[in-house]
């Protein structure tokens, strides 16, 4: 029996916006779909009950951080991520590889999965994992067996190879988890691009190996592949082509993207893939860029920028993202965005999380992030329903001319 099934309910074309279900030993993952972030086994400043009303189908947390704290062994003696975090419906976790680039290429540069772009109406977020910073220089190295790296919690030493990945992610037991890759700065070289794709694919090969070595993970957890590449279309296509042959139970899609090339980057991959596996886009929640992996095929996206320009005091809004510590939002009574109703944030003024945020009260933090992550799912679930309506591009199209103003 697998782990996982996956049924398309209708698709704009071959490679194109598509609208289907995952089905999971813990619930259905209706498609496209948004998945918050647990990073530490919870989404920051939401409740599960919260994210079920907010429309949150599944979450997904980090290997990395789990393993370092509590622990794997005590979450398994929970049983399992779910009952650990009292969240009902599926969960995901990632293999721990993007840490490593947060702690080893990426350290101290603030360098995201994607080159700086001059977006009108979109400044960008950072996406290297913050939470991984010291003060102490790089801490990770990368060489073909794996990678070994110092804990930003207390310094200690530790290494990771992609049968360590799996063998943490079958105790954490999710439903679905990730194969263990490297994820590479969008600025390295088309030379270092190949080679740490062709270092991801032999990880993506012991990494299925050891997946299919144990025979009761077999039967309740689905493994996904990841493609990589970098911007480069070419290395895109050769390295979906690959991963798709291994046997994977679905595809991720990694990130180093150039913000100008991702859509045709992207295509590339796709168009390599069978249609017939779930496609996550790891890492990817900006609105407009959900948008642009819906329209070129992808089913899954997961990203920590809806709580994380929370937590800062933005949030999202129809016309683009607004800051509510400036001081115009001081005295603005109307609702966070009057547009889209967020469940649980509905009856809050602008003006008052705007006092919230400024006080350094957390409920200003909460309701932020509450809205946001609601503001991207109900985005998600709009498209969805325009797939299965045929009007996927209107849906697109007028979405993206009032958020960027253009």
């Amino acid at each position: 029996m697998d782990a996982i099934s996956f049924v398309i309910d209708r698709h704009v074309s071959r490679n194109g916006a598509r609208a289907g279900s995952i089905t999971t030993p813990h619930g259905i993952i209706h498609t496209p779909a948004f998945i918050p972030v647990g990073t530490r086994a919870n989404v920051k400043g939401i409740l599960p009950s919260a994210l079920t009303a907010l429309g949150a189908e599944a979450v997904l947390a980090n290997t990395y951080h789990l393993y370092l704290q509590p622990g794997e062994r005590i979450i398994q003696d929970a049983g399992g991520l779910g009952k650990f975090m009292a969240w009902p419906g599926p969960t995901i976790t990632d293999s721990g590889g993007f840490q490593v680039f947060s702690l080893g290429a990426a350290f101290g540069k603030k360098i995201s999965k994607f080159v700086k772009a001059n977006t009108p109406g979109e400044k960008g977020v950072a996406v290297y994992d913050e939470d991984v910073a010291s003060q102490h220089g790089q801490l990770a190295i990368i060489d073909n067996e794996g990678v070994s790296f110092t804990s930003h919690l207390d310094g200690s030493l530790h290494r990771f190879t992609p049968e360590r990945s799996v063998e943490i992610q079958h105790t954490l037991g999710a439903d679905i988890f990730f194969a263990f890759d490297e994820c590479t700065s969008p600025d390295e070289s088309y030379d270092y691009q190949r080679e740490a794709m062709e270092r991801t694919h032999r990880w993506a090969d012991r990494s299925l190996r050891a997946h299919r070595q144990n025979l009761n993970a077999n039967k309740k957890q689905a493994i996904f592949g990841i493609v990589q590449g970098g911007r480069y279309e070419d290395l895109r296509r050769e390295s979906a082509r690959i991963i798709a042959a291994l046997g994977f139970d679905g595809i991720g899609i990694g990130g180093s993207f150039s913000k100008k090339d991702m859509g045709s980057t992207l295509a590339a991959a796709v168009d390599e893939l069978p249609e017939e596996l779930p496609r996550h886009f790891l890492g990817i929640g900006e609105p407009g860029d959900i948008l642009e992996g819906i329209a070129n095929g992808m089913d899954l996206f997961d990203c920590v920028a809806a709580t994380r320009i929370g937590r800062h005091g933005s949030i999202y809004t129809k016309k683009g993202i607004i800051h509510l510590k400036n001081g115009k939002y001081r005295d603005d009574f109307s609702l966070l965005d009057p547009e889209t109703v967020i469940s649980g944030t509905e009856q809050f003024t602008r003006a008052y999380v705007s006092h919230l945020v400024r006080a350094g009260e957390m409920l200003g933090s909460v309701l932020a992030s509450m809205h946001n992550v609601g503001f991207v799912l109900n985005l998600v679930a709009g498209a969805r329903i325009a797939i299965l309506d045929g009007r996927f591009e209107e849906y697109r199209s007028n979405f993206t001319r009032k958020y960027y103003g253009r």
